[in-house]
């Protein structure tokens, strides 16, 4: 009897410390460090599929969009930041709140279907943004852009989902070297940043945003493949993006993996290991 009541006492210790264990890394996602893992090319080349990073969430402060999500589509696992904090949906008001810099790198949740988004922040409240020729215009002044050569990367399946990349010299085939053209952009607060351009197409022209008070534009690097504010605000357009919806700002690729999975450890880039993001 007594050797069952160990065996049980140490069963339940057991749980005990799983459980503490969860609630201390549910707490510290909360309200520390969010991972996020790089599904979709629009931030290349200043984030590319296979990057993992920490989202500060301190950064920000705090809102609804601070509670974490849980999604597992293979399991059917769908609970969104609304299903744990739902309550606190639709105030502009954050705990400890300060609004991102222009040009900041930051993951939001979207204000429709509430997934994880990260883009750049172009457009605060109030301002006027348009897009002339592919080329970003804040309040009426043209950014600075100046070419910086031609980013290359092989055209194959990258990520789990398997996408393929666009390239600016046509369509190659598997293994072929994929180009675009690379810019570095100047913001009119002097932050400055890689863009890539593919070629002519719609998103490069567009009437003028004028940006609501509380709200913020944001556009994806990879500028031809990027679905960001200039696509009204739909279940597939961003549009403007409410203060409330911020999770934090992306400062450091931790590590990545230009393999299917991130535990595919022998596809991790070497060049990327706790690389800044500008």
């Amino acid at each position: 009897m007594a050797e069952s009541n160990g065996v049980t006492s140490g069963i339940v210790e057991t749980i005990k410390t799983i459980v503490y264990a969860l609630l201390i890394a549910g707490v510290f996602r909360t309200l520390f460090f969010q991972p996020f893992w790089i599904p979709s090319g629009s931030m290349k080349d200043t984030l590319l599929i296979g990057d993992f990073l920490f989202v500060n969430k301190m950064a920000y402060g705090y809102s609804y969009a601070s509670c974490p999500s849980i999604r597992v589509p293979a399991l059917g696992i769908d609970i969104g930041a609304d299903d744990f904090c739902g309550v606190f949906e639709g105030g502009e008001e954050r705990l400890f709140g300060s609004d991102p810099e222009l040009g900041d790198v930051v993951v939001f949740r979207h204000p429709v279907t509430g997934m994880d988004f990260i883009k750049r922040v172009v457009g605060m409240p109030g301002d006027r943004i348009q897009m002339k020729d592919g080329l970003l215009i804040i309040n009426d002044v043209p950014v600075e852009v100046v070419p910086d050569g031609v980013f290359e990367e092989v055209w194959a399946r990258q990520g789990p989902q398997g996408l393929t990349p666009r390239c600016s010299n046509g369509v190659v085939g598997e293994g072929a070297i994929c180009q675009k053209e690379r810019f570095i952009e100047t913001l009119l607060n002097g932050k400055q940043h890689a863009i890539l351009n593919i070629g002519d197409q719609r998103s490069d022209n567009t009437g003028v945003f004028t940006v609501p008070e509380d709200h913020f534009f944001f556009v994806g690097d990879n500028r031809d493949n990027s679905t960001d504010s200039r696509v009204a605000q739909t279940a597939r357009g961003v549009g403007f993006v409410p203060r409330s919806a911020l999770v934090g700002r992306a400062d450091r690729v931790m590590f990545s993996s230009a393999g299917r999975s991130m535990f595919a450890f022998w596809t991790w880039r070497s060049d990327r290991y706790f690389k800044a993001i500008e």
